[in-house]
């Protein structure tokens, strides 16, 4: 019997950054003050949604459960961070998946961006508390430099590498959806996009990735000798400016400068 092959990608894959976190606020109020250290008194990865973000997150729930978004997601992934998983929790209650109890998995290699000694300074801090390490990036770039103890974007892209073999072993044809951060998500299209340094660092460039954006692929069996994903779009802040609640695209708390 011929050997049959399961599909190498999913059919539809979206990208979602969480929503706004008490950690975007802080920060925010910390550039304000001039402060060298952005004020949240717990982990990273325990930092939770703020009011705004828990809103954006069911206005995404209730955007993809109106048909908004070419489907709803079969698989539900998320960043194993308070603020990735409550997001996806409640996009989940408010009927965005396609199973109303689809389990989120939590996947470590989701997660944000490591900072290491940069973690919780904003940019006046990390020149002023460590200024080697601003000489460093500014020699280096964001692409390339790994502040001791974290990470660069190349180490992000590393894991989520295989985190994409993952996706494509196990959820080949089905529409998956991937909840995470800023700097996930820019490396996810470098991944999937076979972007250089030059491209990926281009759109970042070009602003934030806001809070409940949604970035989608769909499979093109065309893309390529083998097929493979084709953009949608990016970014898309639609569900966000249908409701009530702002628009936000604040980088994350974990360091004044962006991913």
């Amino acid at each position: 019997m011929p050997t049959v092959h399961s599909p190498a990608w999913p059919e539809r894959l979206w990208i979602v950054r969480h929503g706004e976190s008490a950690g975007n606020v802080a920060r925010d109020a910390a550039h304000a003050a001039g402060a060298p250290r952005i004020a949240v008194g717990t982990r990273d990865v325990d930092v939770p949604l703020s009011p705004r973000g828990e809103e954006q997150a069911r206005a995404l729930g209730r955007w993809f459960a109106r048909g908004e978004a070419h489907g709803r997601p079969e698989v539900l992934l998320a960043s194993p961070y308070a603020r990735a998983m409550e997001t996806a929790r409640l996009f989940r209650e408010q009927g965005g998946t396609a199973i109303p109890e689809e389990p989120i998995c939590p996947d470590e290699r989701l997660r944000e961006k490591e900072f290491g000694i940069l973690d919780g300074l904003t940019t006046s801090g990390i020149v002023t508390l460590q200024p080697e390490q601003a000489e460093f990036r500014r020699l280096l770039g964001k692409f390339y430099h790994r502040p001791p103890g974290g990470e660069s974007w190349c180490d992000v892209i590393f894991r989520l590498r295989s985190l994409m073999d993952t996706v494509g072993l196990h959820y080949g044809g089905r529409r998956v959806m991937i909840v995470a951060h800023q700097v996930v998500v820019l490396c996810l299209r470098y991944v999937i996009e076979r972007m250089s340094e030059a491209e990926i660092l281009g759109i970042d460039r070009e602003g934030d990735v806001a809070n409940c954006s949604v970035t989608e692929y769909r499979y093109d069996p065309d893309k390529g000798r083998y097929g493979g994903l084709a953009l949608v779009r990016y970014n898309e802040t639609a569900p966000v400016e249908e409701s009530a609640v702002a628009v936000t695209a604040e980088p994350d708390r974990s360091a004044g400068v962006r991913g």
